[in-house]
């Protein structure tokens, strides 16, 4: 599980799991690169890291087609990339008969698109050290159907195929690609998501965990396994963390 020498880019790296991911990665001394669209949010993160070299770049992922440059400028500024982790994405529960075409897009435009986009911009000539590894952040809404997630279930079922795909595009360089899929854990979309809800739907979604909600770093400790040489022989897989949630 060790990280020494491997840079990692971190997405959604302002809160929640992907905050959590790049403090334990610089914990297992990787070097990490944060990126989220708030300095202050980022600084707070960085102020919570051990070691020295991280870096925070804040940057708006909803810029597709600047995505290709922000990881050049990253990787000139700091290094070649080992890894990349795409945590950053939009949870929202809405029923189909109010679910606008421009909801559904923002979401699969952040969800997936992103994470396409990201893959790329990471495999640029010069961007990324040899046998890189990139994860993705799925959710236990990719795999089961729930009433007002069809949204955000369809993008997070559609990063897995991502994921499987991309992982047989770029094995014959070595590149590996997989995805964590976790069920519910303590963090601010969980809390949004609470908001959106009854309290009795709410105790449902928890008391379908039969080990309880996780916590962040349940997940961060599956992507970091994932981004070392310990998963070397893992592509295309889709980590289920999820308490036993779908299990059942």
């Amino acid at each position: 599980m060790d990280l020494t020498g491997r840079r990692i880019l971190v997405t959604g790296a302002s809160s929640g799991i992907g905050r959590t991911t790049a403090v334990l990665l610089s914990r297992l001394n990787a070097t990490v690169i944060l990126g989220g669209r708030s300095q202050e949010r980022l600084t707070e993160t960085m102020n919570q890291m051990e070691g020295r070299g991280h870096a925070s770049s804040p940057f708006d992922l909803c810029s597709l087609n600047d995505i290709d440059n922000w990881v050049r400028q990253c990787t000139e500024a700091y290094g070649p990339l080992a890894g990349l982790v795409h945590s950053a994405g939009i949870q929202a529960t809405v029923p189909l008969r109010v679910l606008s075409a421009k909801r559904l897009e923002s979401m699969m435009q952040i969800n997936v698109s992103v994470a396409a986009m990201l893959s790329k911009a990471m495999l640029q000539r010069g961007c990324c050290q040899p046998r890189p590894s990139i994860v993705f952040l799925s959710s236990v809404s990719g795999l089961v159907g729930d009433s007002g997630l069809a949204a955000y279930s369809a993008s997070k079922s559609a990063l897995i195929g991502l994921c499987r795909s991309l992982a047989i595009e770029l094995a014959p360089s070595g590149t590996r690609v997989n995805c964590v899929v976790p069920g519910l854990v303590r963090s601010e979309m969980a809390s949004r998501m609470e908001g959106s809800i009854s309290s009795d739907r709410m105790a449902d979604v928890v008391a379908k965990h039969p080990l309880g909600i996780g916590e962040p770093l349940d997940v961060a400790q599956a992507i970091a396994f994932l981004l070392a040489d310990s998963s070397k022989w893992i592509t295309g897989t889709a980590l289920v963390v999820d308490g036993g949630y779908t299990a059942r």
